[in-house]
């Protein structure tokens, strides 16, 4: 099973770079994942494998927690289906992509930067797994 972030443009901010390359490098201690950048929103689907679960980010989609989403990881992992993150730019996902999706997550009901959404998938991602595996950088309750 693997995971695939597929997002709109290119991370531009050096900073926000080196975070999602430091969570993309704790991920793969637990898990496979890669990161693909669409050139834009009506080509993510060419960078998402027709076999994978597809989970859109939406500001109209469910809400998760920390402890939903490593729950959610664990059932991800016993399907053994590849699962695909879509992240889409300032104008959000065009209607062919929702429509493939299997989930739809929202981060919040804020909008964010694309770049930045990126980075928080990344962090939760990590924090689910440290969850599943009982390890202290989760503190919530």
């Amino acid at each position: 099973m693997r995971y695939r972030v597929v997002a709109v443009g290119r991370i531009r901010d050096a900073g926000l770079r080196a975070a999602c390359d430091d969570y993309l490098d704790r991920l793969k201690r637990y898990t496979r994942i890669e990161e693909r950048e669409a050139k834009d929103e009506a080509r993510i689907l060419e960078a998402v494998p027709e076999e994978s679960r597809l989970v859109v980010l939406s500001e109209r989609g469910e809400e998760w927690s920390s402890a939903q989403l490593a729950e959610w990881t664990g059932r991800w992992e016993m399907d053994g289906r590849d699962v695909a993150f879509a992240i889409g730019g300032a104008d959000g996902l065009p209607e062919p992509v929702t429509r493939r999706a299997e989930r739809t997550w929202s981060l919040s009901r804020l909008t964010f930067p694309h770049e930045l959404a990126r980075l928080l998938v990344y962090e939760q991602l990590y924090r689910a797994y440290t969850i599943r595996r009982g390890e202290p950088y989760h503190r919530g309750s």
